[in-house]
C-alpha cells in the first residue's frame, strides 16, 4: 500500500467517523512516545494553556470543557491530551455498570482524539469493603480497555500525598500502582485532616511530603510510577487569634471524622499570593487578620530536586492555569520561575 494511503487509513482508524479539529490530520493521532520524564499538568479551562512552557510539558489532564484547540496544540508539541474519569464508587460496585462506565470513557477519548485518562477519584473508601476491591477492578479494567483501544494510552490514577488511609482513603495502592501507567501524588492540601492544635499550617511541608513518598516506596511501589504533584496555590486562614508568636488559630471545621481540617481556610492562586508579597500576615477591609500559607518557586524546587534523587517519574502541578499570564514584566518573571523550579535547580 502506497505510504500515503497507509497514513490515511491509520487517520480513519483514529478518527472513525469524526472529522479532525486540526489544521493538520496527522494531530489527531493519539501520542504513543514515551518520556523518560513526565510534566503532568492539570487545566481546568480557559485559554491560558497558550502559556505554558510547552518545551516541558508530557501531559495535560483536562477538567475544564473539552477544548480541541488545546488538543490539536498538544499533539503538536508532543504531549498527551487525557480525560477527567470519575464516578460514585457505589455506582460501579457492579460489574456491569463498570463495564458500561470504562467503554464511555474509551469512547469519549477516542472521539475527542485525546490519549487517556485520569481517574481521580478521591472517595472515602474502607479496606476491604466492596467499593475497595470495585475500585482496584477499575483501574486495571479501565487501563486493559484504553490500552486494547487506544495504542500507546496513558492511564493514570490520583492518590492522597501518603497511602496511610489519608481521608480515609484507604485503597489498594500496591494493585492499582501495578494495573495502572502513573500514579499521580496529589502532595497538597495535607492540612485536610488536623489531629493536632486547629491552627494554620503549611499546605505541603516538606519533611511531611518526602515522607509520603517513602511510604510509597516501602510498599515496593516502583518509583517510576510515581509523578509528584506540587500546589500552585496557597491558603488563606482567616485567624481566630494570633499569637505573639505568629500562630493562626483557626476556626473548627470538621472533615471525614477530624475536628479540624484546611477547609477552614480558602485556597487562594499563586497569581493572587504574588500580589501579596512579601507580607505573610495580613488585615483584610473587615480587620481580620489572615495568614497565608503557600510555596512558591524556592519550595517547589527542593521538592523538584527530590523527584531525581528518588528516582521518580516526574512532576507536576494543580493546577496550570492558576500563574499570571499576564505580559506584566514581574508577573511574567515570576512565572517562569514557578515552571523552571519544576526541572530543579
Amino acid at each position: 500500500m502506497p505510504r500515503f494511503l497507509l497514513f490515511f487509513s491509520a487517520i480513519l482508524v483514529v478518527c472513525g467517523t469524526n472529522p479532525c479539529p486540526c489544521e493538520r490530520p496527522e494531530l489527531c493521532l493519539p501520542i504513543r512516545a514515551q518520556r523518560d520524564f513526565e510534566v503532568f499538568v492539570f487545566d481546568v479551562g480557559g485559554k491560558t494553556w497558550k502559556s505554558y512552557n510547552w518545551t516541558i510539558v508530557t501531559t495535560v489532564a483536562t477538567f475544564g470543557k473539552y477544548d480541541a484547540d488545546l488538543m490539536c496544540f498538544a499533539h503538536f508539541h508532543g504531549a498527551r491530551v487525557v480525560l477527567k474519569g470519575d464516578v460514585p464508587l457505589s455506582y460501579i460496585v457492579d460489574r456491569d455498570n463498570r463495564t458500561a462506565w470504562i467503554a464511555e470513557k474509551v469512547q469519549l477519548a477516542k472521539s475527542q482524539f485525546m490519549d487517556g485518562i485520569n481517574i481521580d477519584i478521591e472517595q472515602a473508601v474502607d479496606k476491604g469493603s466492596p467499593e475497595y476491591y470495585a475500585l482496584t477492578d477499575l483501574v486495571k479494567e479501565t487501563t486493559e480497555a484504553f490500552h486494547r483501544e487506544i495504542p500507546g494510552s496513558q492511564v493514570s490514577f490520583d492518590v492522597a500525598w501518603s497511602p496511610k488511609c489519608i481521608d480515609k482513603r484507604c485503597y489498594d495502592y500496591v494493585t492499582i500502582a501495578e494495573s495502572c501507567d502513573l500514579l499521580f501524588v496529589m502532595s497538597y492540601d495535607e492540612q485536610s485532616q488536623i489531629t493536632g492544635d486547629c491552627i494554620a499550617m503549611a499546605n505541603a511541608p516538606l519533611p511531611q511530603t518526602l515522607n509520603g513518598y517513602d511510604e510509597y516506596l516501602n510498599l515496593k511501589i516502583d518509583s517510576k510510577k510515581l509523578v509528584m504533584g506540587v500546589p500552585w496555590y496557597g491558603y488563606d486562614y482567616p485567624c481566630l487569634s494570633l499569637s505573639q508568636k505568629g500562630i493562626c488559630s483557626i476556626p473548627k471545621v470538621p472533615f471525614r471524622g477530624v475536628n479540624c481540617s484546611d477547609a477552614a481556610g480558602t485556597q487562594k492562586p499563586y497569581k493572587w499570593i504574588m500580589k501579596q508579597a512579601p507580607y505573610f500576615n495580613y488585615k483584610d477591609q473587615e480587620g481580620q487578620i489572615h495568614q497565608v500559607w503557600y510555596d512558591d518557586p524556592q519550595s517547589i524546587c527542593s521538592k523538584a530536586n527530590s523527584v531525581t534523587s528518588k528516582g521518580l517519574r516526574g512532576i507536576g502541578m494543580w493546577n496550570g492555569n492558576i500563574l499570571d499570564y499576564s505580559d506584566e514584566p514581574v508577573a511574567r518573571q515570576q512565572t517562569a520561575m514557578m515552571w523552571n523550579a519544576l526541572l530543579g535547580c
